[in-house]
């Protein structure tokens, strides 16, 4: 019997936005790494702490929370977890924390390296575990820690009492970093920052925008891979250069009738919550084979940052969906669900994230009322694979399909 030849791999198109994207998240790294070999300093921030700031001042960062996603994506959560734990942390905090402090002690994870950092930048506007976990970074490492502390809003607008308690921890934050790496911010260096930034904000979410179309040019889950640029690297002209190619794709896209979602699209849904990075090849497919396209999901628009001024970024990075009123929070869902003209909504209830699940089980119930669509969640983990089940995935997800299929017949 002749042996089965393998078609060989079509190389990378060096002109598509997936490559460019990929390029620029795979560079991140490599430049940290090459700072940290000069003698730089090099910091871990946090998400959703304004990356504008270290963009400005020329200064070499990389993202704890995006290395444990890749982590756990290649399989490596549960054995950092364990070393974590091993050292006293309960399994109960949060998985990327585990990863991250994990990390830190071991200094090396074969999954996806980084250098230790001089200093950390923590942002509380995603969730207040990263305080804690931050801390004890700083502590384990003996560096300094810089904290920027954004207050739940709320209300439905940023006033002027807390424009100015947020950005006084701004400036104090440039005045830090400067006198930590002799950098020096400068006025014309912002702007750029913010044009490109803003360049690259709008591109994304015109891009994202276009789900509203049937069927969606692009399948959901590239959002939550792309999304890795809009967070660490939107203020880099390369990053602009690369979403309106991504913008450019869909739209070609969308006039031929094409889309990057690898089946037909039979229903459209929207996903709550973090990916669940272990399994995310699992989650993905146990859709697609159902013909369930996510067409949309609220932590990919909330990187799209859009202001005209200093003070306009600061209002932007109080308005993050965790950082404001639950009912604004529940109504910018409402929205997605509607102009995307979701079917269905799948939350996933992560252990990571406790206080979150709990006030998103109600949420999710209001969204499903007000779209009058149907909700299912399952159990899971952003990057602890101990407490993800594949069956009982399969039969949420089933369960979802049955509620779509149904209602379609009726509507016949």
């Amino acid at each position: 019997m002749a042996e089965e030849k393998k078609k060989p791999r079509t190389p990378p198109d060096p002109n598509s936005a997936k490559y460019k994207l990929n390029q620029i998240a795979q560079k991140a790294y490599t430049d940290v790494q090459e700072a940290k070999a000069r003698g730089e300093k090099v910091g871990w921030i946090s998400s959703n702490f304004p990356v504008e700031i270290p963009e400005t001042l020329g200064l070499y960062v990389c993202y704890p929370e995006n290395q444990a996603a890749g982590i756990a994506a290649r399989g490596g959560g549960v054995r950092m977890c364990e070393a974590a734990e091993s050292e006293g942390y309960s399994n109960d905090i949060c998985a990327y924390a585990r990863v991250s402090l994990a990390y830190a002690r071991l200094g090396s994870a074969p999954e996806q390296d980084m250098p230790l950092p001089d200093y950390v930048l923590c942002c509380n506007n995603i969730c207040n575990c990263m305080i804690k976990w931050y801390e004890n970074l700083a502590k384990e490492l003996n560096i300094p820690m810089i904290m920027i502390d954004i207050p739940f809003n709320p209300d439905d607008e940023v006033s002027d009492a807390e424009l100015a308690y947020v950005k006084g921890q701004f400036l104090a934050a440039i005045e830090q970093l400067e006198e930590i790496t002799g950098r020096k911010w400068t006025e014309e260096r912002f702007r750029e920052v913010m044009a490109n930034s803003c360049r690259t904000s709008r591109a994304w979410l015109e891009a994202t925008a276009m789900a509203r179309y049937t069927p969606s040019p692009f399948n959901g889950f590239d959002l939550l891979n792309h999304m890795a640029v809009m967070v660490t690297a939107r203020g880099k002209p390369e990053a602009a250069d690369a979403m309106e190619t991504l913008l450019k794709e869909y739209q070609a896209n969308h006039e031929k009738g094409e889309s990057t979602f690898r089946a037909e699209e039979k229903y459209r849904i929207m996903f709550e919550g973090i990916a669940c990075w272990p399994w995310l090849r699992v989650t993905s497919t146990g859709m697609k084979s159902r013909g369930i396209n996510m067409v949309t999901t609220i932590y990919a628009d909330a990187f799209g940052f859009i202001y005209d001024d200093f003070d306009g970024m600061i209002r932007a990075y109080c308005k993050v969906p965790n950082a404001i009123n639950l009912e604004v929070a529940r109504d910018k869902r409402i929205k997605l669900c509607k102009d995307n003209s979701v079917e269905g909504l799948l939350v996933h209830v992560n252990r990571s994230c406790k206080l979150w699940s709990g006030f998103m089980s109600e949420m999710s119930r209001q969204i499903g009322r007000e779209c009058d669509i149907p909700v299912v969640s399952f159990d899971g983990d952003q990057a602890d694979a101990r407490n993800f089940s594949e069956a009982q995935y399969d039969t949420r997800v089933q369960g979802l399909t049955e509620i779509m299929e149904a209602r379609k017949e009726a509507a016949v």
